[in-house]
């Protein structure tokens, strides 16, 4: 084993500026009020675990509930929401005119939409993550308002939420609250997507140290041209801990009517386009200092941490749209007739449906167990699991919506029906609130990063005269040299996995041995390089959010027996038939991953697309063509 590459692994491993940048300094500046950060005083570590090959079973068994009168309340809620968007809204109209009608943004705060959860004594609904993912499947039923509504929420005032000071809530959450005012998020610029940390716009303290001047554009901002007030995040100079003046960035307040704020024309969108979205341009906009959230130099934390906290509500959304274009493309399947035949008698028809079956329930087993763990008292870090429900969900639904379109025909094709504008509308879900080649580098390297430091202590322990930690470490590479049956203690007489559904929790308990064994031998081969290996990384993580999804189902369809609900059998197949399938990717991914592995294609792959780039062209000759 190399030793010295994990140690050196476990130091230096960084995910990118964009990502695992570490928070902060606290810095002691006159014009400072002491803010506190909410952040996580219990640390959860399940999917983080798995990369060590444990289940910590405790934090997903059995799966999370809510109590009877969070229920009560929560269907008190959505039928009078559900009736607004069946009945008020025009998803037809709102697409076409690319603009939500002022009677419907109305509507939306009549029903308190706009607060769903900002707390009460702030005029809100104070709504639990698990109450806001289910709302969030109604919402989702034209997404150019669900858009709206997550970028007021979800990402605009969090960071008022999150780290404001009791005056900056008090002043600013009651109007966004009732939805006088609307909330928008101001990070993305033009030479800065995906990187964060390379923002240019610029805030520069005024010589009476009273005020920040902001300079600078943003681009593609979601209620750009509606939003009165917005979160903006900013370069500041600050002092180090040595006196050294560098450049960190900080997270203001800024309110349209304080001026120099110019809202550019809106984007022509391929989808959701009845959002706006636009260019937010500051010209010596005058932010005071107490208009800071959190700290001055303390932005790109406070960044990070919201757009972390809103990706899992994309798993119930997308469940949301998935179950609808059920209902509407089976009673088209049940009565259209080809070859004398219904369409629902044919068997690659009928493997649709099952694919978005089996997606629906995996999205939102995977959703409101990650909101179930949110809501558990101590905030705990739910940045990897939110991830992985907003990978798994974007680009589920993406197929989803094209199995849906293809059982259509030519009849889905058409503006006559909504089927084609879901397809427009679900894209955009794999690129906003992080790229997934981003999200997945981020599960991955968080993953990679914790079991390193857990693995060079233990190494430092061995290297000390450790023996329990020596036996430790032989006993389990024992284990896997004779191929010991896994057992993680999910089935049995003490388990906490329903009989009937045994053999996928065998399955799930191997792969996760499987899983910690390969994570470990690849820290060992690649040491911190391995932040360069990002077709390695891309399996890691796309194992790691199977295992997720298995965990998920295996939990919900345990539980819905437990409590007798209807239809337990279905899913019980549902989550069968889906582990099964994870099981054998898996195994794949995982052999792709081993050391000379004649499975893995990932040297030709990069040379054609470096023949391809160098030439910014297709390079190979037409077929037409001819040396003679």
């Amino acid at each position: 084993m190399n030793f010295g590459k994990m140690l050196v692994f476990s130091r230096s491993v960084k995910v990118g500026k964009c990502l695992l940048a570490s928070p902060a300094r606290r810095l002691a500046a006159p014009l400072q009020t002491q803010r506190c950060m909410r952040t996580s005083v219990r640390s959860l570590a399940y999917a983080k675990d798995l990369f060590l090959g444990k289940v910590n079973k405790s934090e997903v068994f059995p799966y999370p509930e809510i109590s009877n009168e969070e229920l009560e309340e929560i269907n008190q809620f959505v039928p009078p929401v559900e009736k607004f968007f069946g009945e008020d809204v025009d998803s037809k109209k709102i697409d076409e005119e690319a603009h939500i009608p002022v009677e419907t943004l109305d509507g939306l705060k009549a029903l308190g939409l706009f607060g769903i959860q900002i707390p009460e004594e702030y005029g809100g609904l104070g709504l639990s993550n698990t109450m806001y993912a289910r709302l969030g499947e109604i919402t989702s039923m034209d997404a150019a308002i669900a858009v709206t509504l997550a970028a007021h929420q979800a990402i605009g005032l969090k960071g008022i939420l999150m780290a404001g000071t009791d005056e900056q809530k008090a002043k600013y959450l009651p109007r966004l609250a009732s939805g006088e005012h609307i909330a928008a998020f101001c990070l993305t610029e033009p030479g800065s997507g995906s990187d964060a940390a390379s923002i240019q716009t610029r805030a520069t303290l005024t010589e009476d140290g009273k005020h920040f001047l902001l300079n600078g554009s943003k681009i593609w901002i979601s209620n750009g041209g509606l939003a009165d007030i917005m979160t903006v995040f900013a370069r500041t100079e600050v002092l180090d801990k040595d006196g050294q003046k560098k450049d960190k960035i900080t997270a203001f307040i800024v309110e349209k009517a304080f001026g120099g704020v110019t809202c550019g024309k809106p984007e022509d969108k391929l989808g959701i386009r009845g959002s706006n979205t636009c260019e937010v341009t500051f010209e010596d906009t005058k932010v005071p200092v107490e208009n800071v959230i959190g700290e001055v130099g303390g932005g790109f934390k406070i960044a990070m941490n919201i757009l972390n906290s809103g990706r899992f509500s994309m798993g119930s959304a997308s469940a949301g749209m998935i179950k609808r274009l059920i209902e509407m493309t089976a009673e088209y399947a049940g009565t259209r007739k080809q070859f004398n035949r219904k369409l629902a008698d044919f068997g690659m028809i009928q493997e649709k449906f099952a694919i978005m079956a089996q997606s629906a329930f995996v999205m939102e087993s995977m959703a409101y167990l990650t909101a179930g763990m949110m809501d558990r008292p101590g905030f705990p870090d739910c940045s990897v699991e939110a991830a992985m429900v907003k990978v798994f969900s974007s680009e589920g639904g993406w197929v989803c919506v094209s199995e849906a379109l293809q059982v259509l025909g030519g009849v889905g094709y058409t503006k006559n029906y909504p089927f084609e504008r879901y397809l427009r509308d679900c894209r955009i879900l794999q690129i906003f609130e992080g790229t997934n080649e981003i999200l997945r580098m981020y599960i991955a390297l968080t993953g990679m990063q914790y079991a390193g430091k857990i693995l060079t202590g233990k190494i430092k322990e061995m290297k000390k005269g450790n023996v329990g930690v020596v036996f430790e470490i032989l006993g389990k590479k024992l284990k896997g040299s004779l191929g010991r049956n896994v057992d993680f203690g999910l089935t049995g007489k003490d388990g906490v996995v329903h009989p009937s559904l045994t053999e996928s929790a065998k399955m799930f308990e191997q792969n996760v041995a499987l899983f910690g064994s390969t994570v470990e031998s690849l820290l060992y081969r690649y040491g911190k390089t391995i932040v360069d290996e990002q077709l390695v990384l891309k399996r890691v993580a796309d194992t790691l959010i199977n295992l997720y999804a298995m965990t998920a189902v295996l939990s919900r369809a345990s539980r819905s027996i437990s409590v007798g609900l209807r239809n337990h059998d279905h899913e019980v197949l549902l989550a069968n038939t889906f582990c099964k399938e994870a099981y054998f990717k898996n195994n794949y991914w995982m052999t792709q991953l081993q050391k000379n592995s004649p499975e893995n294609n990932d040297a030709n792959l990069k040379k054609i697309a470096q023949a391809v780039l160098e030439k910014r062209a297709y390079t190979c000759s037409h077929p037409l063509d001819r040396t003679y």
